[in-house]
């Protein structure tokens, strides 16, 4: 029996992670990576065809996004998830589809006119129809076998609607050890939802750690927060424009609404409109809508029970078109209008800033964290203008915050989770920044007295014996030019090489004195005909296309 990190090791995003156990090779989570990438995976070690199942622990792309990929190339086990999981993997990977298609559409027709190679997305929406029909569902508490030797069982992890930790029991002749995939740890005392749920024993446990250098700020009052904003705003006669993940975020702001309106704390302007813009949005809705009552929390279940849907109210509109997303700026009454995508860095949100961000009447309400470098994260620095679709948009509008609308547990919430597992328990450290993984895994030996090691894309654990059996080769992925310095993690903070990088970093320098060399040859061009300078230039381009 055997473990194999592949994702999100000293990266945040890109969740992968293999079992073997006594032939049979689990996938647990497979999801895209998104934003920079810092280093290199591997690349999953058995073809798709040889994959025997696939366990997910929650929705989120960056867990889920490249199952539809392995589906279209061979796959067809199972695949294992909660109920609710599977509803939002639906509308979220179609999505997925969707963008990947329609890009492919695009620069085909560009690509076309140059003659470039055919672009081909990663997965179709066929693809994601084709891996619904593989899903298996089971609740929270119930132990499923999946394979001689092999059962899983699900506990909530309290990050998203049907998120959950996996516990694995595994047997290979007379050996026997348990194995807990923490999936993405949830905040305390999130609306909707119940926070996560007290860990099981396990012997080994694989733990994030993407807040595992932050605390967050004592709890807001949300729902004051919100109505301050909102009254402000409307007596202005502006609009209240919300930048919110389509999934789990979005419905969590209806959910407060909800309270203002029915407790009427906003004054003189009663049945104020809110609009939620962003067709995945109200799908997801929708999800949280329907039957989804083992999920929520106590609060959220009484309001169901009582005949009260949590996430909708009077004068909530939904936009689903496009033509209905541009009626909306053309309607001069004073509304809320919530919009995808959290770092306004695509989708409709950017619309609605281009129509709002220059008027002083309306404010910009930011509730998720803002990558460095993002429109959102320049919106809270200060910026005077920010360019939306070639344009410079004036920053007039009032540009407001609320902290710790986060779904992730922090640090502190983060060891006390793994300090409730037993002390012999061996802890890996996944799911963080490149220096995080690191720090946390520390703190986590330090306070819990257990061992805590962080490994990197290709290392392999014998898990009967406890005993690291191939040290992962680290291979980082170098962006920026030696005088610009290195690419940036996720969060922002400059990726640091290190000795355990210096391999990659003196190839880099190769590249870079080979570069210097070009230069210096086409200084000693000059004077050539028009000819020979020509096809020199279309070869140099050719390059830049291939690599760039």
């Amino acid at each position: 029996m055997k473990i194999t990190f592949i994702g999100a090791a000293h990266e945040v995003t890109g969740s992968c992670t293999l079992l073997e156990v006594s032939g049979r090779n689990i996938l647990v989570d497979c999801g895209m990576e998104q934003g920079t990438d810092i280093f290199e995976n591997i690349e999953i070690p058995v073809a798709p065809s040889d994959i025997d199942a696939i366990v997910a622990t929650h929705a989120h792309i960056d867990h889920t996004g490249k199952i539809p990929f392995l589906v279209a190339n061979g796959y067809s086990g199972p695949i294992y998830t909660t109920e609710a999981t599977r509803e939002l993997c639906r509308i979220m990977l179609l999505d997925s589809a969707h963008i990947q298609e329609f890009e492919a559409q695009w620069r085909n027709r560009k690509g076309r006119r140059s003659g470039e190679e055919e672009f081909v997305p990663l997965y179709t929406t066929e693809d994601v129809q084709n891996a619904m029909k593989l899903f298996v569902t089971s609740g929270y508490g119930t132990e499923t076998e999946i394979f001689d030797g092999v059962t899983i069982s699900y506990t909530d992890a309290g990050h998203l609607l049907g998120s959950a930790n996996v516990l694995f029991r595994i047997k290979e002749g007379d050996t026997e050890k348990s194995i807990l995939f923490s999936g993405d740890l949830g905040n305390l005392d999130k609306p909707l939802i119940r926070s996560p749920q007290d860990p099981p024993h396990a012997d080994y446990v694989v733990c994030e750690s993407t807040y595992g250098d932050r605390l967050h700020a004592e709890k807001p009052d949300y729902v004051g927060e919100l109505t301050d904003a909102i009254q402000k705003t409307l007596d202005r006669g502006g609009n209240v424009v919300i930048p919110a993940f389509a999934v789990g975020r979005t419905q969590e702001l209806l959910y407060y609404i909800r309270i203002i309106k029915e407790e009427g704390l906003v004054r003189n302007h009663d049945g104020f409109p809110v609009i939620v813009d962003s067709p995945l949005a109200v799908e997801a809705t929708n999800i949280y809508s329907s039957e989804m009552n083992g999920y929520y929390d106590e609060e959220a279940l009484a309001l169901v029970n009582a005949g009260i849907n949590p996430v909708t109210f009077p004068d909530l509109k939904v936009s689903v078109s496009s033509d209905e997303s541009k009626m909306i700026n053309e309607d001069s009454t004073p509304k809320i209008i919530i919009s995808a995508s959290g770092m306004c860095e695509a989708g409709r949100i950017r619309h609605h800033l281009k129509h709002n961000l220059w008027r002083p009447e309306c404010t910009v309400l930011i509730v998720g964290y803002q990558s460095a470098g993002t429109v959102g994260a320049k919106l809270l620095e200060g910026a005077e203008f920010v360019k939306l679709f070639g344009e410079d948009i004036q920053v007039r509008a009032e540009i407001r915050q609320i902290d710790s609308f986060s779904s992730h547990a922090d640090k502190k919430h983060l060891l006390e989770w793994i300090g409730k597992v037993d002390p012999s328990t061996q802890v890996f450290i996944n799911h963080g920044e490149n220096e995080v993984t690191e720090s946390f895994a520390m703190e986590a030996a330090k306070l819990t007295g257990k061992p805590a090691v962080a490994p990197y894309s290709g290392e392999v654990w014998d898990l009967a014996e406890c005993t690291l059996v191939h040290k992962a080769e680290i291979v980082p992925v170098i962006r920026k030019s030696a005088q610009g310095g290195s690419g940036q993690e996720p969060s922002g903070k400059g990726y640091k090489v290190t000795e355990s990088t210096q391999r990659a970093v003196s190839a880099y320098n190769d590249l870079v004195t080979t570069g210097e060399k070009l230069m210096q040859l086409i200084g000693r061009c000059q004077g050539r005909s028009n000819k020979h300078l020509r096809a020199f230039a279309a070869e140099i381009e050719a390059l830049i296309k291939k690599w760039g």
